[in-house]
Parts: structure tokens; sequence; C-alpha cells
């Protein structure tokens, strides 16, 4: 393939440096605002006396991708979020749904053993066959290294065994597969190549000609971006922002083009090798999500006020039909 295929396939909405001037000025605005995330007191002004949901789902969806939920409240907002708890439900109802799914998945053993002291313990056999039924549940998946590491994520938030089994089920299903490598990320890598001609085929053309850079990215979506954080609470957040649905579908593409935008001048300056590019990719371990959320949802504004000059392949990736 000729240098230049990819760009000349998608006309730039505006201009690569426009691009660039437009989105720093929104971000310098929109990240000078510290945004408290939804606290304990906050989420349960938004339940009834019965315990049913007072809001509409939509709104607390939006509130939850600008703010972000507090730690405290997270175990239980990740029900609502992955659908094992039904956003309709009632107090009641939701005491059904945890007794049911703890029979679902009476089969399942504990997946922390206890020294004599009572600290808990990683079984890695016992983590293994938690996910060997999540494969059972997804037979098109494949086992992929990492999984171990998203699952004890999941450890972290949840304390019951069939709360972590399902909680991780859920999200892959909520996620459509994204982080699985046979399923999802091979479709990511193709939409971020697209995504990345028609937002900055300047950009593009470089990393073209250094090889399949693009492709070697795939552990950023096999992980879900688990490694380019300081912190599991920032991991978190990113997570339930993709959760929420918003700003689009397949929101994690355009926070893979984001990330790599932090790193597009220095990688066009000092004309990297395409090996030098990817450690370069690799080294990106300190972001913070709040702030890559936002720059993202900027991202995403920018290419939605374009529209009409999307391909048809993108549109229908990120847009609701």
């Amino acid at each position: 393939m000729r240098k230049g295929t990819i760009g000349e396939r998608f006309q730039s909405p505006i201009s690569s440096e426009e691009n660039l001037t437009e989105l720093k000025a929104s971000i310098s605005t929109i990240l000078g605002i510290k945004k408290l995330p939804i606290d304990s007191y906050e989420w349960e002004s938004y339940f009834d006396e019965s315990g049913q949901l007072c809001k509409s789902r939509d709104y607390v969806a939006a509130q939850i991708l600008d703010r972000g939920l507090d730690p405290s409240i997270r175990p239980e907002a990740w029900k609502f979020l992955t659908g094992y708890y039904s956003w309709s439900s009632t107090c009641d109802e939701r005491l059904m749904v945890d007794s049911r799914k703890r029979t679902e998945k009476s089969d399942v053993q504990r997946l922390y053993l206890k020294d004599a002291q009572g600290n808990p313990l990683v079984d890695k056999s016992q983590l293994e066959k938690i996910l060997l039924l999540i494969y059972v549940c997804n037979v098109e998946a494949e086992y992929q290294q990492g999984f171990h590491e998203m699952l004890l994520l999941f450890r972290l938030l949840a304390e019951k065994e069939h709360e972590i089994y399902w909680l991780f089920q859920f999200f892959l299903q909520k996620t459509e597969n994204s982080c699985i490598m046979n399923i999802g990320v091979e479709k990511n890598l193709i939409m971020l190549r697209a995504f990345i001609a028609f937002m900055d085929p300047v950009f593009a053309r470089h990393l073209e000609g250094k090889g399949q850079v693009v492709e070697a990215l795939f552990p950023w979506f096999c992980l879900f971006f688990q490694r380019v954080f300081r912190s599991f609470d920032d991991v978190w957040r990113l997570w339930e922002a993709f959760l929420t649905g918003l700003p689009c579908k397949n929101f994690q593409v355009i926070v893979a083009y984001t990330i790599l935008q932090i790193v597009r001048n220095q990688i066009i300056t000092a004309d990297l090798s395409g090996e030098d590019i990817l450690m370069l990719c690799n080294n990106i371990i300190d972001l913070d999500a709040n702030e890559l959320i936002s720059k993202a949802c900027i991202t995403y504004e920018l290419f939605i006020r374009h529209k009409e000059k999307v391909p048809n392949e993108l549109k229908e990736f990120f847009c609701e039909p």
C-alpha cells in the first residue's frame, strides 16, 4: 500500500492545525473546573422510599460520565451500570436479584484463601476457574493475557464471589467484548486507524510510514487502558464512563486516539521510528482519568460537529442508528 492511502480515503473536517488549536482551547477551559464525584448522599437522593430510581437513567449516566463516582458508592452503582440491577428495580427486587445470582453462581469456589492471620491470599487456580466460567458463557472468546489483572480489579471492587463473577461478565457484555482479542480488539484497531485518518490525516500518513504502529497498540484495548493510569481509581473511573454508553458507542476508540494525541507532536517532531513510537506509548503510565475523559469528550464533540463529512463506517461505529 502506498503512503498516504489512508489519509486520502477520508477528508479531514478541518485542518490538523485548526483541529489542535481548537481542541487545546476547549480543554484549557474545561479542565480549569474541578468537579466533585457523586457521593453517597447524592446517590441516595436519586432513589425514592421504595428504592426505585426517581431520576432518569440518562440523567444519572450523564452525571457519572461528567463527574465520576465516589469510591464509597462505586460497588452499588456499578451493579446498575453493568445491568446486574435493572434501573427500574426496587430495593426488594434487588434483594431477589442478589439471591438468584448467588444461587446461579454457587458452583464457583472462593476466589481468595486466607492465611493464618486471616489475610486474603490470591489463589490463581481459583481465578482461572472464574475465567473459565466466563468463557463458557462466551464461546467466541479465547483466553488472553491480562484478564487476571482485570478480574483482580473486580475483586477489589466487590466483596462477594457471585458479585465478582456477574459484574465481570456483565462488564464484558456491556462493552460489547471490546477488550477480547478475537472479537472486539481487531475492530477497535481498524476503526482507530480510520478515525486518525479522518481527524488528523497528517498524523495518519506519518504513522503509516512507520509500519504497523496502530495495530501494535492492541494492549491498550486488551487491558482496557489499565496500564496508562496512575491508580486503580483512575481505571475504574474510565471504565464506569464506558459503562454509561456516553457520549457515544465505542468511546474506547476515541480515548485511544486522545492518548495518541498527547504524544503526537513528539512523534512527528522527533521523527521517531515505529519501535520508538511503541516504546513511547508503552511508557504512558501516569494519566489522570478525569482529564483523559474530558479531552476525549471534546474530541467527540469536534467529530460530530462535522457529521455530514463523516464516512459511513465511522458514523455507524460511533453514532446510534
